[in-house]
This record gives C-alpha cells, sequence and structure tokens, in this order.
C-alpha cells in the first residue's frame, strides 16, 4: 500500500453538497458498491460526480444510476462505462424496508457520500424528501444566525 492510499482510506472521496440542500433526510443506509478496477481507482482519485444521481430498487436488488465516475487515465482499452449503473450491496432486510419506504409518496433514495473503509468502497444511501423552496430558505437563515451567534461568542473577552 503506497503513501497515496492511506492517505485516502477511511475519508470521503466523494459527498453530495447538494443533496443535504435539496432534501431533507430521513434515514441512511451504508452499502457497498460494486465497481471495476479502472472504476476503483478513479474513485480513488476522487474522480467522480454525484450530482442527479440516485438509487432504485429492482428485482429485490438496489441500483445506483447517473453517479459519473471519470475514466481511469492509464486503463487504456479496459476502461468503464462512465455513466453505468452500478449495484448496491445491502441486507435483504434494509431492502424490505427501503421497498416499503420508497413506494410512500414523495420518498425517493438519494447517494449522501462516497468513502472507503478498510478498503472497500461504500456509498451512503439517503431515504429522502424533497425540501419546498421555503424549507431551503427557513435552513438557510437557521444556519447564518447560528453562524452569527458563534462570531459573536468567540469574540467576546470574558
Amino acid at each position: 500500500m503506497n503513501v497515496e492510499q492511506k492517505e485516502t482510506e477511511g475519508r470521503i472521496a466523494i459527498s453530495n453538497r447538494k443533496a443535504r440542500h435539496e432534501y431533507e433526510v430521513l434515514d441512511s443506509f451504508e452499502a457497498g458498491i460494486v465497481l471495476r478496477g479502472s472504476e476503483v481507482k478513479s474513485l480513488r482519485l476522487g474522480n467522480a460526480n454525484l450530482q442527479d444521481s440516485y438509487a432504485f430498487v429492482k428485482a429485490g436488488e438496489v441500483w445506483l444510476s447517473g453517479m459519473h465516475i471519470n475514466p481511469y487515465e492509464q486503463a487504456n482499452i479496459l476502461n468503464h462505462d462512465p455513466v453505468r449503473e452500478r449495484k448496491l450491496l445491502l441486507h435483504k432486510k434494509e431492502i424490505r424496508k427501503l421497498v416499503g419506504k420508497t413506494s410512500e409518496k414523495g420518498l425517493t433514495l438519494i447517494p449522501l457520500k462516497v468513502y472507503f473503509k478498510n478498503g472497500r468502497a461504500k456509498v451512503e444511501v439517503g431515504l429522502c424528501k424533497g425540501k419546498r423552496s421555503y424549507d431551503k430558505r427557513a435552513a438557510i437563515a437557521k444556519r447564518e444566525t447560528e453562524r452569527e451567534m458563534r462570531r459573536q461568542f468567540s469574540n467576546k473577552d470574558y
């Protein structure tokens, strides 16, 4: 294991920051992801994008669609399709729970982040409900007031 790999172990490779703004996360699951060799190498370099990606349940399996992993430059002819659907690995009990929840109106599965854990790529998938525009404005206002309060307390001399 070289130095570059040690640095990526245990830290977030890619995060979907827009998802927390657009959706309210009700529950989250850690899932493994089925990848090809060139995809893993490209992911370790951080060459992926989770924007506009989502997960769905089909025939008792969970699939990730819309995740873009850039082709690995050194893979030449054996490179992968950047936007192919990728299978997520979850326990049957978790899949059954997701089938029931996603059938409810307004709930969807959104990938929140991709990271490496013990050398394996993992995806944190969130069961999400879409936010309205006024909910987004309220969240921004709350974040601003908290930031201002922290700033005021840090500037005070006791």
